[in-house]
């Protein structure tokens, strides 16, 4: 084989693919990495000067608002600073034409919404005794400026905001490489080839030796541009603490004031919470040790990123060095046409259906909850502690006043009540199905029609409506069922108060709404039942009891069975009934896994746990769905 003719197969436009597809993804990782970074970093410098300037204000009379204000301005004159109390008046501002204090103007009615909004944030925060609400608002300001606002206190209370406009950093970290990396990258790159192309023009040498040379060529050349990076990455986290740390230790020489004792974390650098980083002392002293740990517990996800993608473009490299890409070039060329009509369908299912359970599933690996949701995602990673919580949990029973008692959160005890929930109302329904199709299916019935429509109306209202009556009838008080037994002297029944009887609420539920599907399902495949096979029967003496057991059972089994099926996954998610009806009450103990998972997020807000209960259903799900498609054949004819 020529030189010339090498240099256009496989091994050269493989190798060359995989690094330009390698290095271009880590790139983007990077340019992200560095953006968030220099974000990060610019909101902490703000929060400095925002925190230490509110805690300057906090501590002076109202009389110097201004001039503090001015000599902060002086500093800096490109930055405009206005204080505002909850009421309507603005007590000090760094403009210099300002005659505050004065009454807001309707331009800064905002200020005075968003000073109160901060307000009851703070009071809910500690009338809540948890840090759910945040205490420090950034928002763009345009293309080059932000505001950050902050409270101020006066004697320990809510006094007023403090709101300043910045001017964006310009730059951030130093992305990309060098010259002199640039032309070693593409010196590897070029000796690879060359090395590799020789080898092969060679016929002594093993035929393997160019796809061993293009392999290492892939590894150094990926390898040294993203240690190269992570390097820059690395001293830029370092470079952006200098520079807070050192922001810290300028206010406080300009205020003349600290932001605690010299050992302690800076109160001045913060989160959104106003809760101290731990990464700056308040005197100005970089505490690197903490920083290094918080760097490396945030970089895990980038860092594991980057060998997904590492791993991603080896792949492709094997794809070509073993001949897959060509065929599948082939086989798409002569399909091109099925590949075409296919292809639109497939980008829908992947934006509205393997996103999301895709993005649902990954939210599972993190603590997200609504007080960390902001944070970056790699801060949230916690592998599979979520797992470990739901499936790990062996307390069934906990002390109370009454003696030991049912763990009701318990995660084995939700599923017991969903399995048996599911159990009886499958049950049922296909029981009552079966019966009112069989009775609907007599060829002699008078008023077939009406009974058929009166038997479908349950379906055909929408299930919230019907959940919402049921639970009405269900009333302690004013209930239907509570009032007929007090007719017959029977005591008014608590059906929300007992495990067994609110769990038999929604069981009647969804028992009515249930039947009329099984009805019309087995309803139809009677229908298609020969009738000469039951003359057949008859006339053999068969009795109706054999002629059920013997033509009508095994008939129905190709209908009935994935009609079963599918009744088992709905039945399991059946969120509306238990919702709407019972709530789960009492306690929750009769809440099932859907409905878990949902309190659990829009209750108590913790998203990625409800993610992982969430996945925890689904691969139950799977699992019961293909166990039973293999063990019935549901999907086989028959």
């Amino acid at each position: 084989m020529s030189l010339k003719r090498w240099f256009s197969g496989t091994y050269i436009l493989g190798l060359t693919v995989a690094v330009a597809v390698t290095l271009a993804l880590s790139a983007w990782l990077f340019r992200g990495a560095d953006r968030d970074q220099a974000a990060q970093f610019e909101r902490r410098l703000a929060q400095v000067e925002a925190n230490a300037l509110a805690d300057a204000l906090s501590v002076a009379g109202r009389g110097d608002f201004n001039r503090i204000l001015k000599e902060w301005q002086s500093r800096r004159p490109e930055r405009l600073g206005a204080v505002a109390i909850a009421g309507m008046e603005m007590a000090g501002s760094a403009r210099s034409d300002d005659q505050a204090p004065r009454r807001l103007t309707r331009e800064e009615k905002p200020l005075y919404d968003l000073a109160n909004q901060l307000r009851a944030a703070r009071e809910t925060n500690i009338g809540e005794g948890v840090v759910r609400k945040k205490l420090i608002q950034i928002d763009d300001q345009g293309k080059d400026a932000f505001a950050v606002t902050v409270p101020y206190l006066s004697q320990g209370e809510f006094a007023g905001v403090l709101q300043i406009r910045l001017r964006h950093l310009d730059g951030g970290a130093a992305g990309g490489m060098s010259f002199a990396e640039v032309a070693l990258l593409l010196s590897i790159f070029l000796a690879a080839v060359v090395l590799a192309a020789l080898l092969h023009a060679r016929g002594d040498m093993h035929r393997d030796a160019p796809k061993i040379i293009a392999v290492a060529a892939f590894l150094g050349l990926t390898l040294f541009y993203q240690s190269q990076r992570m390097e820059t990455y690395t001293v830029g986290d370092l470079e952006g603490s200098r520079r807070v740390a050192a922001a810290v230790a300028d206010a406080a020489k300009q205020f003349g004031i600290a932001a605690g004792k010299p050992a302690a974390a800076s109160t001045w650098d913060t989160d959104s919470y106003q809760r101290p980083l731990g990464v700056v002392r308040s005197d100005g002293a970089l505490v690197d040790d903490v920083r290094a740990k918080q760097f490396a517990g945030k970089n895990k996800f980038f860092e594991r990123s980057l060998w997904a993608v590492e791993a991603l473009g080896l792949a492709l490299l094997l794809a070509y060095l073993l001949g897959y890409m060509r065929r599948l070039a082939d086989t798409v060329r002569q399909h091109a046409s099925a590949y075409a009509y296919v292809t639109p369908a497939m980008v829908g299912m992947l934006v509205l259906v393997f996103f999301p359970f895709l993005y649902g599933i990954t939210l599972a690996f993190t603590d997200t909850t609504l007080f960390n949701e902001s944070l970056p995602f790699a801060e949230r990673w916690i592998g599979l502690d979520n797992f470990v919580r739901i499936l790990g949990d062996f307390n069934l029973f906990e002390r109370s006043a009454d003696g030991v008692i049912w763990n009701y959160q318990n995660f084995y005890w939700t599923l017991m009540i969903t399995i048996i929930w599911t159990i009886t109302n499958v049950t049922i329904g296909v029981t009552l199905g079966f019966i009112l199709a069989m009775i609907l299916n007599t060829e002699d019935l008078k008023g077939k029609a009406i009974y058929r429509v009166i038997l479908i109306l349950p379906w055909a209202i929408p299930n919230y409506i019907t959940a919402l009556v049921w639970r009405g009838m269900f009333h302690p008080q004013f209930g239907v069922i509570n009032q007929v037994l007090q007719i017959f002297g029977m005591q008014p029944i608590g059906w929300f108060d007992g495990v067994v009887s609110s769990f038999l609420t929604g069981l009647a539920t969804n028992g009515w709404l249930s039947f009329p599907f099984m009805m019309v399902v087995i309803l139809g495949a009677l229908q298609s039942i020969p009738k000469d096979m039951y003359e057949a029967a008859e006339v053999e003496g068969a009795t109706r009891w054999q002629r059920l057991r013997h033509i009508t059972l095994p008939l129905l089994r190709p209908t009935l069975v994935p009609a079963i099926v599918l009744s088992v996954v709905w039945t399991f998610n059946m969120f509306n009934i238990i919702f709407l009806v019972s709530g789960g009450e009492p306690a929750g103990a009769n809440e099932i896994l859907i409905t878990k998972a949902y309190k659990i997020a829009f209750e108590n807000y913790q998203y990625a746990y409800a993610a992982a209960y969430s996945t925890v259903i689904f691969i139950i799900l799977l699992v019961y769905g293909v166990f039973q498609t293999r063990i019935t054949k549901a999907t086989e004819s028959y």
